[in-house]
């Protein structure tokens, strides 16, 4: 149960997260993204907001061509 649950979640993230113009956009769109997640799958909202401000942050980072 808790590995589809991280399964749906992290899923979930990927498709929610999107890039901002600055690093502080960035992360609150993740952190956004990453909280909704966390209340639809019943995991820890502040936990949620952290990995997905931090996601969102790397993947703008790295992928910066697709945003």
């Amino acid at each position: 149960m808790r590995l589809s649950s991280a399964i749906i979640g992290l899923c979930a993230l990927t498709a929610l997260g999107a890039c901002g113009d600055t690093f502080n956009e960035q992360a609150l769109i993740g952190a956004g993204a990453g909280t909704a997640v966390s209340a639809v799958v019943g995991a820890n909202l502040a936990a949620g907001a952290v990995v997905g401000s931090a996601a969102n942050v790397v993947y703008c980072k790295e992928f910066s061509n697709s945003c």
